[in-house]
């Protein structure tokens, strides 16, 4: 559609968003809406994944038919995920590293975006099997692996749409399960459904989470991909009669995140279209729903080390940002539930800086020149404010 019509219907369904991060508008005076939103002390990240992405037509389609849609069983993944492709881009992935230092009024981070980052579905209603869409935000890959780094850096959990297809994802970048998770929400009404059916495929599966569901466990997607399902929303074969009746079989529904901020925990429900709401029960989610995690579980990289644990006096629930001294660079950022922390590292031959504070009332502190404690032993520091 014309630029116009374009920002017309922007600002009907973004109007009540906070101001943008960078107000900058893109190509042809289109305006942007990403940038954060702070509700009952959950920080909130808006990402716009539909504007920034690269078209794969013209750069990688080698295929008939659709550009994003990939039927060839011998396509080599790493083929397509070509220098200059962009998911996210520059600007959301600069957002997103100030997002996940910004703790200011938040207890708990989440990211909102389109859909989530990987190419789960890989059947389509009236298209069958599909070894990779394109459509999906698991490709370009690198812009993905980049765009879940940064999440990761704050422990934000990813809540989105789009796929058709309810979903429980443990990201990995480069190990199952080093990054966060994402719950992607069913259609509220699947005329076009979707399926995960690994299982089908015979393709091989790692580590099976309880309670053992069909189509769960540590997986390649498509496009290569790593990713622990925990939970699958697929359609049922049934053929009822009626409208709604065939949106249910279809896997219709809706999601639901509850918070406990006292607990750090993220519970996430799913239930299909047609149930009772006054009377639910556990057959109204779908298989694997609820789960429950812990917030920190949204950066799962495995520590090498661990810095002093640091008590602190003063401030109640400090933030503490963890940076790398030589490059800078924020490793990640995290209000603790407590006085004290032991910061988990994953460089131990790095020296670290640690800003430690509330920045709800701007008093902050920093210990610089940190080393890793010894391997078999645990030091203390006493920070007082």
């Amino acid at each position: 559609m014309h630029p116009d019509f374009v920002n017309a219907v922007q600002r009907t369904q973004t109007a009540h968003h906070p101001a943008p991060f960078d107000a900058t508008p893109v190509e042809r005076g289109i305006g942007v809406y990403y940038g954060d939103m702070v509700y009952g002390r959950v920080s909130f990240a808006i990402l716009e994944d539909r504007k920034f992405k690269s078209g794969p037509a013209g750069k990688v389609n080698y295929w008939p038919g659709r550009p994003d849609h990939v039927k060839d069983p011998k396509f080599d993944p790493k083929s397509i995920d070509k220098e200059g492709l962009v998911l996210l881009g520059d600007r959301q992935l600069k957002f997103l590293r100030h997002f996940a230092g910004d703790w200011k009024g938040a207890d708990l981070k989440m990211a909102l975006s389109q859909t989530i980052f990987c190419n789960l579905a890989n059947y389509h209603g009236g298209v069958g099997y599909l070894v990779a869409d394109l459509d999906s935000n698991g490709w370009p890959q690198s812009g993905r692996n980049r765009a879940l780094e940064e999440l990761r850096r704050g422990f934000v959990f990813h809540y989105a749409g789009d796929q058709h297809l309810a979903s429980i994802v443990h990201h990995g970048i480069e190990k199952w399960g080093d990054a966060g998770y994402s719950f992607c929400v069913p259609s509220i009404a699947a005329g076009y459904p979707r399926s995960w059916r690994p299982d089908k495929e015979g393709q091989p599966v790692r580590n099976r989470p309880k309670p053992g569901l069909p189509n769960t466990g540590e997986y390649k997607d498509g496009l290569a991909n790593i990713l622990t399902v925990h939970a699958i929303g697929n359609p049922t074969p049934k053929k009822s009669k009626g409208r709604l009746n065939t949106l249910h079989d279809k896997a219709s529904g809706y999601g639901i995140v509850r918070l406990n901020k006292a607990k750090g925990t993220i519970t996430m429900e799913c239930h299909r279209l047609l149930i009772d709401a006054a009377d639910l029960q556990p057959e109204d989610q779908f298989p694997g729903w609820p789960k429950t995690i812990h917030f920190r579980e949204n950066n799962g990289r495995a520590p090498t080390a661990h810095l002093p644990e640091i008590k602190v006096e003063g401030v109640k629930y400090p933030v503490f940002k963890i940076i790398d001294e030589k490059t800078g660079e924020l490793v990640y950022a995290i209000r603790i539930q407590g006085g004290s922390f032991r910061p988990p590292i994953y460089d131990k031959t790095a020296t670290y800086k640690i800003s430690i504070g509330e920045p709800d009332m701007e008093k902050w502190k920093s210990l610089e020149d940190l080393k890793p404690d010894a391997v078999g032993k645990k030091t203390f520091l006493y920070l007082k404010f």
